[in-house]
């Protein structure tokens, strides 16, 4: 490479890090963004007192029509309304405006533009974004406020213009029921109405919803027994780490009868329970969620689908993901249908208070590894918060008393480990006297194994039994909102990843920053590794190459890992480096104070001299290597013999 063009890569270099500096949004930028749109939703909701008024004064200072051919533009306009929308026609026409109602907890902004929910305000939790210089800013958390969004009654409505209408397409009179309570209203005429009514308690994040028909018998088709709710859900992106948000964000279903189900995380789904009784339906972010219960009696059906972004446009778009939701409400009696909204966090006392499996929608996961989390983890790790206020000491602790619950099989681990290190200077003179055969080293040390009576396998099966264990906290950690923006020393949100500084570039399958505990648990991790290499014969393991090989991946997983971990729950890996110490600090501890080696040689030597029942897996695999040896003897006699041919 000349000097020109390395000249030409550092200016292109420096043009990239400029335009980075210059083009991102900055804070303050960001912050102006998201008051003005506050500023723009306070103008709306001091004009709606006016909105209604004035629609109405417009109407009655109408000037009479000059002309018969105005008469017959509005008749025809009326005749048209009232073939799309049947008696539902005057409620079509309106101006949107909004009504709020909130307590302590959440703040709820509606539309009279089909009744529905415009956005939801959680007051105790805010998301966070980074400017340009990385810093982190909070804004308000919301919930159901894209303007993309739907939320849909199809009416079955005789005479109307395809046979539905849209709730959507009607605007709503709203009435107040004190401070907690709103109802909206689209007029049929002659008493008739379909009505949408909301109600919310103090703390807390439900509110009851229910539907009225009154008076609709001859409004709504007869033989039509349900309707359809269209619910289209852009989920917001609400964390730091969008892309792993969107991993465990999706739409969630109850069947009245079956385990809950849910669409894919990772790629677009659909799933059709047409005619299938359902409890509840919920759109699930990582840890917040929009759920949809029916109380008195199910919904008739359902149809559910998640679409996902690929990577490039989850970086550029300011959706996480488009969730779709359809559900058949009976409507056979016209007798009004009692809905329970919940719209707050995935905490999982509040969610289990619902029933039907709610709790669910929290990614502990299935059978074994979600159980463990549901009903030992996490109960464990609420009672230590109980009286230890420090996340990352409790998650010390917690660590603490996994490694003694599993202390019993790591002792039988090193023990393993301890008798495989008192063999190694007899196996040492295996290798020097058969250092040109390998597969005879192997079975002469199956056979010294054998004698003295030592596993070379002793030291790997209390590893696989400690997996579930840890496959169970890879999904606690970043499945409960209790360690959702805790910080911990330099993290500053333990179910996201921590920063120790960023880069000025993003490295491809790594990212742009670097986390502190994924390096650590690197480092421990390689040093536990030889530590333990030092007490093992792997030559004896593998033999060889294959002894390289086991080298090399002992020492290449934590690199791989590398690239894995750094986008992961810093809790995880905080979890993970205090696991390292304590498993160098209980090896070392171990090794050297509570096993006796001289006691080991004593107990191998006795094993020696007792009588040997044939049989058992080192015979079998001693077997097996030497019909391994005869296999390579016979490869090799024939080689020799083609040998022998070609020269004649």
């Amino acid at each position: 490479m000349d000097k020109n063009t390395i000249i030409g890569f550092l200016l292109i270099f420096a043009i990239l890090i400029a335009w980075q500096l210059t083009m991102a949004p900055e804070r303050k930028a960001i912050e102006q963004r998201e008051q003005a749109r506050l500023d723009s939703l306070r103008m709306l909701e001091e004009k709606k007192a006016d909105s209604l008024a004035q629609l109405e004064n417009n109407a009655l200072d109408q000037p009479e029509m000059a002309n018969p051919q105005d008469s017959l533009a509005v008749a025809a306009q009326q005749n048209e309304l009232s073939a799309q929308y049947g008696p539902f026609a005057p409620a079509s026409l309106g101006k949107e405006s909004f009504e709020v109602l909130e307590n302590d907890v959440m703040r709820i902004i509606f539309t009279n533009k089909g009744g529905r929910i415009k956005e939801v305000q959680l007051k105790d939790y805010f998301k966070v974004e980074l400017d340009s210089n990385h810093k982190e800013i909070k804004l308000p958390l919301k919930l159901l406020e894209d303007d993309k969004n739907k939320f849909e009654y199809l009416l079955p409505v005789a005479g109307a213009k395809g046979g539905v209408v849209s709730s959507e397409k009607l605007f709503f009179q709203p009435q107040k029921q004190g401070s907690n309570a709103i109802v909206f209203r689209a007029d049929a005429g002659q008493g008739r109405f379909f009505e949408q009514l909301y109600t919310i308690e103090p703390g807390s994040h439900a509110i009851h919803y229910e539907l009225r028909f009154t008076g609709l018998d001859g409004v709504l088709e007869n033989g039509k027994d349900e309707m359809q709710l269209h619910w289209v859900n852009y989920l917001d992106k609400l964390e730091q780490n969008y892309q792993y948000e969107a991993n465990y964000s999706t739409v969630y279903y109850k069947p009245a009868d079956e385990d809950y189900e849910y669409c894919s995380c990772t790629s677009n789904d659909e799933d059709d329970l047409t005619g299938k009784p359902i409890k509840w339906a919920a759109s699930s972010n990582q840890f917040f969620a929009s759920v949809l219960i029916a109380k008195d009696k199910p919904f008739n059906g359902g149809d559910f689908a998640t679409e996902v972004m690929g990577k490039d446009q989850l970086k550029t778009s300011p959706d996480l993901k488009k969730l779709t939701t359809d559900l058949a409400i009976p409507i056979d009696n016209r007798e009004a249908f009692s809905m329970e909204m919940y719209l707050g966090p995935k905490e999982f006392k509040t969610l289990a208070a619902y029933g039907n499996d709610l709790e669910d929608i929290i990614p502990f996961g299935r059978s074994i590894m979600g159980t463990a989390n549901r009903w030992v983890i996490r109960p464990l790790f609420n009672f230590l918060s109980s009286f230890i206020g420090v996340k990352g000491i409790v998650i010390l602790v917690l660590t603490l008393i996994v490694k003694l619950l599993l202390y019993p099989l790591s002792y039988k681990m090193l023990y393993s480990q301890a008798k495989m290190a008192a063999l190694k200077p007899q196996l040492a003179s295996l290798k020097e006297k058969f250092k040109d055969d390998p597969t005879q080293v192997q079975m002469e040390s199956m056979k010294m194994y054998r004698e003295f009576g030592v596993n070379p396998l002793g030291g790997c099966l209390p590893v696989v039994f400690q997996m579930p264990v840890w496959l169970a906290l890879y999904r606690f950690f970043p499945a409960s909102i209790e360690f959702r923006q805790v910080d911990f020393l330099w993290a500053t949100d333990l179910s996201s990843y921590d920063t120790a500084f960023w880069l000025p570039f993003e490295i491809p399958f790594y990212g742009q920053h670097v986390s502190m505990f994924t390096l650590l648990w690197v480092v421990t991790t390689l040093i536990y590794t030889y530590y333990n290499m030092q007490q093992m014969d792997m030559a004896n393991m593998g033999g060889g190459v294959n002894a390289n090989m086991m080298k090399y991946m002992q020492y290449g997983m934590p690199i791989m890992f590398l690239f894995f971990f750094n986008n992961f729950a810093s809790g995880l890996t905080c979890y993970l480096v205090f696991s390292n110490i304590l498993n160098v600090a209980q090896t070392v501890l171990t090794k050297n104070v509570i096993i006796d080696n001289e006691k080991i040689k004593a107990e191998l030597e006795a094993y020696r001299k007792k009588p040997k029942k044939k049989g058992g897996f080192q015979s079998r695999l001693e077997d097996a290597l030497k019909q391994q040896q005869a296999i390579a003897a016979q490869r090799e006699a024939a080689a020799a013999s083609k040998g022998v041919k070609k020269k004649k």
